[in-house]
């Protein structure tokens, strides 16, 4: 899809017109050239829509209700896309009002182009209108930020192209195929990969990291991202990333007993960190990022680890696996010992679909967010209400720390109990960051797949991808940080 503005609109225009409107008072009335509409038909009501048929145009009138949320924005304009794939098959001009701001124009965009997103991989469906490299939408708005457009375009990709590595088979993103498509992106967009496969991931002495993928076929692949901007100076922040990138979890020998088909989900932190990076990158951001996504799959065979086992990490610390089917902390923790120990981020953070405890406390609706940092902890969560990813805190405090004490080594994987699991594991996980200062983790479990109005089944959300991208954007403006 191309974008081109139209100031001021050109009077002759055959096609589809897209309106959006705010919702007007009971003595007001939406007006489209000479056609005044009644008010009980359409007054700008939130997700309401009206169509004008004129010799000319199809006028597609969208209500966005007062206007103000971010994410009922993109909501109606995904559906507006979606559902009305037929009319952008024509010439198609929107039409904004002028007073829509930045944040509400980004919102329009990443919607429609949203509603280009199709589960349908497998199958023949026509292609959405807006994919059609030759397709042009034609925008008129007073205050046309073409910036502002070209950035929410970008944004809208990268979490669709991040939706897409979550909800494809797990027959299909391997470790190894998770791994290609990173290379393949950090050549298009501008930063560099390394990965790791097994050899020299033994050779590093990435231990917990290969123990979870020992009872798979599939060679597990730990995926290092750098970006560094052409502005680089020393004083240039360094942040670094790391998402947990399980392709299909079985629970190993501790085999889970429930929901086992959406386990190929379980790399979506990894996934939201790939298309952090990928906009970073593409955007050109003047901060250094370095992102790693152990990448793996957790199988069931006589190779498998143990429950019992004693396994050596990264960092030098021995664990205790009193469950297989904590093992996403165990590829987290090599993870971040060898994001810590190589590069030394000024900030640290982590995204992982880590325990069910996190669904069990806060269901479908908030990721749970732990952090050592004050001020790194209130921003994200005033970025993740801004867009909808939204966070709540949960305690680090000293007294869950007995959660992961070992009898038979320096920390063990699992507490046991059938509470606290999201405080505990990220209390593991903070045994692993070396008494960083400024780390956080996002545990989302329960918002990366979700089920809503855009399919018949569960499906991403790519929950992640724009929290990183705006909390990354606020650091390099922030002193402090």
């Amino acid at each position: 899809m191309k974008t081109s503005i139209i100031n001021p609109i050109d009077q002759n225009f055959e096609g589809t017109i897209i309106m959006p409107f705010f919702e007007v008072s009971e003595e007001q009335h939406i007006v489209y050239q000479d056609i005044k509409v009644n008010k009980k038909i359409f007054s700008g009501k939130k997700d309401t829509q009206y169509c004008i048929e004129t010799p000319q145009n199809i006028v597609l009138l969208v209500g966005v209700g007062v206007g103000q949320e971010y994410d009922i924005l993109r909501k109606i304009f995904r559906n507006v896309s979606r559902k009305n794939k037929t009319l952008f098959e024509e010439k198609t001009l929107l039409v904004l009002p002028d007073s829509m701001n930045d944040n509400q124009i980004e919102a329009i965009f990443i919607g429609l182009y949203w509603g280009t997103y199709d589960l349908g991989f497998y199958k023949n469906n026509p292609l959405h209108p807006f994919l059609d490299p030759s397709f042009v939408l034609n925008i008129h708005a007073k205050n046309a930020n073409t910036s502002v457009i070209e950035k929410s375009i970008k944004i809208a990709k990268a979490q669709i192209d991040t939706m897409k590595l979550v909800d494809l088979p797990p027959n299909v993103v391997t470790p190894k195929y998770l791994a290609q498509h990173v290379q393949e992106l950090s050549d298009k967009v501008g930063f560099t990969t390394t990965v790791l496969g097994f050899d020299a991931c033994k050779t590093a002495g990435l231990e917990a990291f290969l123990s979870v993928g020992k009872g798979s076929q599939h060679e597990p692949q730990f995926i290092i991202m750098e970006y560094v901007p052409k502005t680089y100076s020393k004083k240039t922040k360094h942040i670094g990333l790391v998402g947990k990138g399980i392709t299909f979890d079985t629970g190993g020998l501790n085999i889970k007993t429930a929901a086992m088909v959406q386990m190929k989900t379980d790399m979506a932190g990894g996934a939201a960190v790939i298309g952090a990076m990928q906009l970073i990158a593409d955007l050109g951001l003047d901060v250094c990022v370095t992102a790693i996504v152990p990448a793996c799959e957790n199988a069931v065979d006589a190779k498998s680890f143990l429950p019992s086992d004693i396994i050596k990490s990264y960092s030098g610390h021995t664990i205790e696996i009193v469950d297989t089917d904590a093992e996403g902390r165990l590829i987290l923790a090599d993870g971040l010992s060898y994001l810590i120990q190589n590069y030394k981020p000024e900030i640290i953070i982590d995204l992982a679909t880590l325990t069910g405890s996190c669904i069990g406390t806060f269901g479908f609706e908030t990721a749970a967010l732990f952090s050592n940092n004050k001020e790194i902890l209130a921003n994200l969560q005033e970025i993740g209400q801004s867009i909808n990813e939204k966070l709540w805190p949960l305690p680090l405090w000293d007294c869950y720390q007995s959660d992961i004490e070992s009898e038979f080594a320096d920390v063990k994987n699992y507490s046991g109990k059938p509470f606290a699991g999201a405080i505990s594991a990220a209390k593991f996980l903070e045994f692993f960051t070396e008494k960083h200062p400024a780390w956080a983790h996002i545990d989302i479990a329960g918002v990366s797949f979700v089920d809503d109005e855009f399919a018949k089944t569960k499906h991403a959300t790519a929950f992640g991808v724009q929290l990183l991208l705006n909390f990354i954007e606020k650091t390099i403006e922030n002193a402090n940080l």
